[in-house]
């Protein structure tokens, strides 16, 4: 019976891997030379699921995934994307393991903004200046105006995503019995109605602000 479960399990991560990867060629937010996708808000529903540790073997896959395909940035891009990804879900994964829970599930997704944009601070501080061939001054120069704003911006919008796609995603696998029913923690009701109105609201304002604020574009593939 375990092996079976097993096997589920690696079917659910091997199908939202594929997915995360797919959400790369729908679109992208490009800020100056930055830009992001969703990948990660596919991501964290493997952290809500399994835990941090399924969650960053995703990200890592996922990561490799770009990488060898589609990746025009190199080992830069692949390091920033893990970096990125993996923090997002070990934060998630991290606090819904502990917090089971609908306020769980805030609370994870709200731990996972700042602490991305916490370790995003670090990475370009310590990693952009080699790729951008600039010295560290001038990155620090960019933190209020373009790497705090965007890495907050990026992280809010996969967290809101997270919110939104969670329900339906878990109960499509339920229903196709990938999932047991037993296991539902985060169950569809008001405040589950609620929650995801004001992510889409949150969804909204943010793309806003990167489109106005940070004179970011939208990419369609």
């Amino acid at each position: 019976m375990k092996k079976k479960a097993d096997i589920k399990q690696l079917t659910v991560c091997a199908m939202l891997i594929a997915l995360a990867f797919l959400s790369v060629f729908a679109l992208k937010f490009k800020v100056s030379f930055l830009s992001f996708d969703f990948k990660d808000a596919i991501l964290s529903v493997i952290a809500f699921l399994y835990g941090p540790l399924w969650a960053v073997l995703s990200a890592l896959a996922t990561a490799l995934l770009e990488f060898f395909t589609i990746s025009d940035t190199g080992v830069y891009g692949l390091i920033m994307n893990f970096i990125s990804s993996a923090t997002f879900t070990l934060a998630t994964g991290l606090v819904y393991k502990r917090m089971r829970s609908f306020t769980g599930a805030i609370v994870a997704s709200v731990s996972a903004i700042f602490s991305v944009t916490a370790v995003m601070m670090l990475a370009n501080l310590f990693i952009t200046p080699y790729y951008m061939h600039v010295s560290q001054k001038e990155i620090i120069k960019n933190i209020p105006t373009l790497f705090l704003p965007f890495n907050l911006a990026k992280s809010t919008m996969n967290a809101a995503i997270t919110l939104i796609i969670y329900k339906p995603l878990t109960t499509l696998l339920r229903r196709v019995g990938l999932m047991p029913k037993t296991e539902e923690k985060f169950r569809f009701s008001a405040k589950a109605i609620i929650l995801t109105v004001v992510s889409v609201c949150v969804l909204a304002l943010t793309t806003a602000f990167i489109i106005l604020k940070l004179n970011g574009k939208i990419i369609f593939f």
